[in-house]
């Protein structure tokens, strides 16, 4: 018998996508309080891949642990379900994928690396994650389409951007590099897939995997 599955996300990836790959309730990017209404539904797997940071109180650490002292199983990744994955690992939240990786081996350790703004209303984001900025310019830098000093300054250009207008319009404004060579790295960077979708695909077949 398939397991009762909620998942959290939107963002990352479209809930009508996530939908097509696993049978799920899918609830928009979490906040505080929403996993202790979601144990009163009795699920026997929460995933969480996107929530909210700074819009309202993000979901906490007592109602994940919560969640899981009552034996549901809790598996995180992609945005802040990788966040809260590896600061509970050890707690038994398990996490998935790159973005859950670069947290626990501390490459990563603000929730600046994962934010974005977006409409609240159509869930479309309205920034760019620090997170995949930085995973696609290292993309580019094995495409030998930048070097990694230029690199460097894309994404010291980037962190001095706050979050919610963190785009690539206005990073490459500040950016000086030879139009051409900017046109192409711009067309490389919409054009891969982020890191932050990637991972999301990870977390829902994980769970898939895990449900039957």
């Amino acid at each position: 018998m398939s397991k009762t599955v909620i998942i959290y996300t939107g963002l990352s990836i479209s809930i009508e996508e996530a939908s097509k790959i696993i049978d799920a309730d899918f609830r928009p990017p979490v906040k505080r309080n929403d996993i202790l209404h979601a144990i009163t539904d009795n699920p026997d797997i929460i995933g969480i891949i996107d929530g909210v940071f700074h819009q309202s109180p993000a979901v906490s650490h007592k109602e994940i642990m919560k969640a899981m002292d009552l034996g549901i199983t809790v598996v995180g990744g992609s945005s802040m379900g990788a966040l809260r994955a590896s600061e509970l690992d050890d707690l038994g939240m398990i996490g998935v994928g790159y973005v859950y990786n670069q947290y626990k081996s501390g490459a990563i350790s603000s929730d600046d690396d994962v934010a974005v703004t977006f409409d609240p209303d159509r869930k479309i984001p309205l920034s760019e994650a620090l997170i995949n900025i930085d995973y696609k310019l290292d993309l580019a830098i094995k495409k030998e389409i930048i070097s990694n000093d230029e690199k460097k300054n894309i994404i010291k250009i980037a962190k001095d951007i706050y979050y919610p207008k963190r785009t690539y319009q206005n990073i490459f404004k500040k950016v000086e590099m030879e139009d051409n060579k900017k046109t192409k790295l711009i067309d490389f960077l919409l054009k891969e897939k982020d890191i932050k979708y990637l991972d999301a695909l990870e977390v829902i077949n994980y769970i898939k995997k895990i449900e039957k």
